[in-house]
């Protein structure tokens, strides 16, 4: 697998899971917890997460195949998938829909809304089927599910360090940042289109 595949995945899935976005969101999910049930909260969410974006990746293409999609056609509408997130992103409301879903759930919210749909979202678990369809070889696939752990692994990291990070970004920073991903977003989600195009023989 090429260093420059591994970067695209790597940002790929950074800016749709957007871990930075979700620091402060972790925070509001698990207001007035204590900070070890906070933990829990956290590693049962990422547990989960990994697990259908494991599934996806793994087994992504062979529900296409049974259900009679191409992966070109597949790159194409995921392409407009991920389009539509980055707009989503640039225009804020992304960050509007996750905190009214925040704000909605106040038990337990490790599997709704943190694991699914926030950590491992439409957007997320469509790159998976994506970026190992790229090349299904064995190494490939494997090298795709380590950089979704490294991702994971930074959402982890950021989740335990949220309050800070929350405080540092404020307002302000949080929809900078924000924005900027979903610049990136949207230039990846283009070339999956592209990639499909040229797949399906139409470029």
């Amino acid at each position: 697998m090429e260093s420059t595949q591994i970067i695209s995945a790597f940002v790929t899935l950074f800016v749709v899971i957007d871990p930075v976005g979700l620091a402060p969101l972790f925070i509001a999910l698990t207001r007035d917890m204590t900070p070890q049930r906070r933990r829990r909260i956290g590693w049962r969410a990422l547990a989960i997460a990994a697990a259908l974006m494991t599934l996806f990746g793994l087994a992504g293409e062979a529900i296409l195949t049974g259900i009679g999609i191409s992966l070109s056609a597949f790159r194409i509408a995921g392409g407009l998938l991920l389009f539509l997130t980055a707009l989503d992103m640039l225009f804020e409301r992304r960050t509007e829909r996750r905190e009214g879903q925040a704000r909605d759930d106040d038990d337990d919210p490790s599997v709704f809304p943190l694991a699914t749909p926030l950590l491992a979202g439409p957007g997320a678990l469509a790159s998976m089927i994506l970026l190992v369809g790229q090349n299904p070889g064995p190494a490939h696939t494997l090298m795709i599910h380590l950089v979704m752990l490294a991702v994971l692994g930074i959402a982890a990291a950021l989740f335990a360090v949220a309050g800070p990070i929350a405080h540092v970004l404020g307002r302000t920073g949080t929809m900078v940042v924000t924005r900027l991903f979903g610049m990136l977003l949207a230039a990846l989600s283009i070339q999956f289109v592209i990639d499909g195009l040229k797949g399906s023989g139409l470029v």
